[in-house]
């Protein structure tokens, strides 16, 4: 992978990839977006914490006592970006049921591109769990970088990035911003057009999601 883009983990099971090019044909219904989405974000989330930390415990089968691994720490903290987030968000909880959630309120100004934050819910001691922004799209990364930057100020330390699609101009911003946060992606597409979406992509996320446009 080239050095710019260090740091990005390109989840390429067959699985997702799958999915991903269902998602991506603009005749997949909403209900088959949705689903997928929601599939393909668990498969994801198992890349994205692979390197938990864990440690032994005693426990008992019901044949003999032994020691087990499980999860050491604090539950983790899924921190959706808001609409589009969400998506993400249903499919990693599938996988983590009991991971706190925090919500980020940010949309882009379709004119300058720039996020506009309106809403920020999240357990208070950030600092003490993994966290894992989530959204599908790492278009401009100004959504991205901006919410990283809102958790980093509210104490968050071990972070991570999980989106469907990346672009490279994406990339090399988020990068240049928060080189700390490592991201996992299901592809790298071509670039961005003037409009700031991804080519090839997939259109609008959020709206393919909720039926919405």
């Amino acid at each position: 992978m080239a050095a710019e883009f260090e740091g990005v983990t390109v989840v390429d099971h067959p699985l997702v990839q799958h999915k991903l090019t269902i998602m991506r044909d603009a005749e997949t219904s909403t209900r088959g977006f949705r689903q997928l989405l929601r599939e393909t974000a668990a498969l994801i989330c198992y890349e994205a914490t692979r390197d938990l930390p864990l440690e032994t415990v005693a426990i008992r089968t019901p044949l003999a006592p032994m020691q087990a691994k499980k999860i050491a720490g604090k539950k983790l903290v899924f921190a959706s970006i808001l609409r589009a987030g969400n998506g993400l968000l249903e499919g990693m909880l599938d996988l983590v049921p009991s991971a706190r959630v925090a919500h980020i309120g940010m949309y882009r100004d379709p004119k300058t591109l720039q996020p506009v934050e309106y809403y920020f819910k999240a357990p208070e001691d950030l600092s003490e769990r993994t966290v894992i922004a989530v959204d599908p799209m790492l278009a401009t990364a100004n959504s991205a970088v901006a919410a990283i930057n809102l958790l980093k100020s509210r104490g968050a330390k071990d972070v991570r990035f999980v989106c469907l699609l990346a672009a490279p101009e994406g990339i090399r911003r988020f990068r240049a911003a928060h080189p700390d946060v490592p991201v996992f992606t299901a592809a790298i597409d071509s670039h961005l057009d003037d409009h700031g979406y991804i080519v090839p992509g997939l259109g609008d996320a959020g709206d393919r999601m909720y039926g919405t446009k």
